[in-house]
């Protein structure tokens, strides 16, 4: 198991086991937030130990093949650490003929769709970095234009204004290459090809053509549109900066044709011909036929959605932040991203974004409740996690940390979360109608410095606030854990500030020793696995390694699992933590959902920083009467800080009287 002092180098060690080792990894790639495996066998990774990790958020199967294992922020840092692994940097088997071994393996196993939104996704997920940084400059340039400080949207500007168009436009006019590039190299083909068959379109001589004495107007789907004949044939003459369905049109029936000829054409001479014949017969299907089409598709599509929103703005503006909750966590949003894109590059201007802050604004508004709470109860560990989580999505746009991080594994948010979104679309219904919705001119990551660059801005500025604070009011006030979860955060926040108070040194462990400590039974009766636990924070192992004991007797004395001090006891008199001289912190949960019982059935007998020896009585608890409440009456003890220690492992099942050993705790061997 990893923990939180070990070391980068063991943190990704510890991954790479919990995704089943190095020889079940088909491939690996990153995006902001996110490892993406594809496996050979996915029911070998073991998602509890992967969710142990320190480093990790969560783990998510994406059905068939893939994998997905949360990070956050510093995902780059934990893939490259990962690849610098031995087991890793030395496999005979490159990632690139593994993917086609498994890709031979898996035809007809993986569902289209699934291979659709991955290529989709992974098409553009290695520039989402450079799309981020180019939203940002158009940002900066948005914030000056609305305070009249340069005219950001003038006709002609000065050459220094200029210049920043090109700083950020260089990411959005060549973006059908940086598409076809990574089309290219999901598909396995060369992606050069891709590339330079897409960059035949964008050279002077071909933009050129629309200026030739034998170019013409036509007429086509009722717009003037520009046609030079070409070795006797017509060809539509578009301009395809910014355009996304042309290169992944292209790429996909370019990779049809790169194969075909490497089936035909001997090994010697591929890397000659494969290249020349692909780009021989792909740039002209592409200038004549799949241009065009991936042009006007892109076209038709926008202008279906700019009626929808144009006709019925209502249900637009509400779907699009009510439906972005579900696609984001899945992977699905890619193909409203492209339509972003397409609709820039078509109509001049994108209507999705705007509804689309508002469900991004109704994310960050539940983590900021998040902090909020976290702050209030002085807990440290969901602090440092919302805080890092709510500055991501701020000031970056960025969603996941927060989803992956916080409201996937809190039942509570999600409900009250899509009433923020819900109204953050419905202020956008109401207030944009006159308008004909909120617009913009720019792909930006929708967060605090890109509201400038909406219109109507004011508009969009009430409907994420209106988002923001909805979510943040409802979840601040009704809290986002169940009252379980709420005593176990106390309970945890209660330790950490009795270490913090004490300033104990942790325990000196001599070189190449270890030692160990054992957890004793608080009551007499069956044992219960932690896996087995009918609470999904104690079962997950979230709140540290576990055991629960069903108690054998009606009245009973629950007593101390082992020596130490007590530095909790809940109020209701429920649960009681406990840190040994070695620096174990343990919690004693007197059955599950009981702190609704608001302390009916539980006699306390130990006060807080109360030293007390294993076997001491905690409490009397009339067993028989919380039953009849309707809970369950499982006496739950965890070793709180296990991702600390060295190791800790059940020792008893069946039956076991109390004071018998339940778990054993290894302290962690240093050099």
């Amino acid at each position: 198991m990893a923990t939180t002092k070990a070391s980068l180098s063991d943190q990704a060690a510890d991954i790479l086991a919990g995704i089943g080792g190095a020889d079940n990894i088909v491939s690996m790639t990153h995006c902001a937030t996110r490892l993406r495996f594809e496996l050979h066998d996915a029911s070998l990774a073991d998602k509890d130990r992967l969710e142990a990790n320190p480093k990790v958020m969560g783990a998510v199967p994406q059905g068939g093949s893939h994998y997905q294992v949360i990070v956050g922020g510093d995902v780059a840092t934990v893939y490259n650490a990962m690849n610098r692994l031995p087991e890793l940097a030395n496999r005979d088997v490159s990632n690139e003929d593994l993917k086609a071994q498994q890709r031979d393996k898996a035809k007809g196993k993986v569902p289209w769709l699934d291979a659709f939104f991955e290529y989709l996704s992974d098409s553009f997920r290695p520039i989402l970095g450079v799309l981020l940084g180019a939203s940002l400059i158009i940002a900066f340039a948005a914030v000056l234009d609305a305070f009249n400080l340069v005219d950001f949207r003038a006709e002609v500007k000065s050459p220094g204004w200029q210049f920043v168009d090109a700083m950020w436009n260089s990411v959005f006019y060549f973006l059908p290459i940086a598409v076809a590039y990574n089309a290219g190299k999901k598909l396995d083909i060369d992606p050069w090809v891709p590339t330079a068959i897409m960059l035949a379109l964008f050279t002077p001589d071909f933009l050129g053509l629309v200026e030739h004495p034998e170019a013409r107007v036509v007429e086509l789907f009722g717009e003037p549109t520009d046609v030079v004949d070409v070795f006797g044939l017509p060809m539509i003459l578009n301009g395809y900066g910014g355009n996304v369905f042309v290169p992944l049109i292209m790429a996909a029936v370019a990779a049809v044709v790169y194969k075909a000829l490497q089936k035909v054409i001997p090994s010697a001479v591929h890397m000659v011909f494969v290249p020349f014949l692909t780009m021989l017969v792909m740039i002209p299907v592409t200038a004549f036929l799949i241009g065009p089409f991936g042009y006007l598709l892109g076209a038709w599509i926008g202008t279906g959605l700019a009626w929808m929103n144009g006709n019925a703005p209502f249900i637009f503006a509400i779907l699009i932040p009510m439906l972005y909750p579900f696609l984001v966590p899945l992977g699905l949003h890619w193909p409203l991203n492209a339509l972003m894109l397409v609709n820039i590059n078509t109509l001049g201007y994108d209507f999705i974004q705007g509804p689309m802050g508002a469900w991004n604004f109704a994310c960050f508004g539940a983590t900021a409740a998040v902090l909020a709470i976290s702050i209030r109860d002085r807990d440290p560990l969901m602090r440092q996690t919302s805080g890092s989580a709510l500055a991501a999505g701020l000031m970056g746009g960025i969603s996941e940390p927060s989803l992956y991080g916080i409201h996937l594994r809190y039942k509570r948010i999600y409900p009250r979360m899509l009433v923020g979104c819900f109204t953050g679309g419905l202020t956008i219904a109401i207030l944009g109608t006159p308008f004909g919705g909120v617009k913009t001119d720019a792909f930006v990551f929708t967060s605090l410095p890109t509201m400038f660059v909406f219109d109507p801005m004011w508009v969009y500025m009430i409907a994420i606030a209106v988002a923001f604070f909805t979510s943040f009011s409802i979840i601040f006030i009704t809290d986002y854990r169940t009252p379980e979860e709420k005593a176990d955060a106390l309970a945890r926040a209660a330790a950490a500030r009795e270490d913090n108070a004490e300033e104990e040194e942790e325990p000196v462990v001599v070189a190449g020793e270890s030692s160990q400590s054992t957890v004793l039974a608080p009551v007499a009766g069956e044992v219960v696995a932690m896996e087995a636990l009918d609470d999904d924070a104690f079962a997950s192992g979230a709140l540290g390694q576990a055991v629960g004991v069903v108690p054998a007797n009606a009245k009973t004395t629950v007593v101390a699992p082992a020596d130490g001090k007590v530095i909790s006891v809940a109020k209701t008199g429920h649960a009681y933590g406990i840190k040994t001289a070695d620096g174990v912190e343990l919690l004693v949960h007197i059955g599950i959902d009981t702190v609704k019982l608001a302390g009916e059935g539980f006699t306390p007998l130990v006060e807080k920083k109360q030293e007390v020896r294993a076997g001491e009585a905690l409490a009397e608890v009339d067993f028989p009467a919380i039953a009849a409440k309707g809970v369950n009456t499982t006496v739950i003890t965890t070793v709180v800080n296990s991702k600390k220690l060295g190791g800790v492992s059940d020792v008893a099942d069946g039956t076991v009287a109390a004071g018998d050993a339940v778990l054993e705790v290894k302290q962690p061997v240093e050099a």
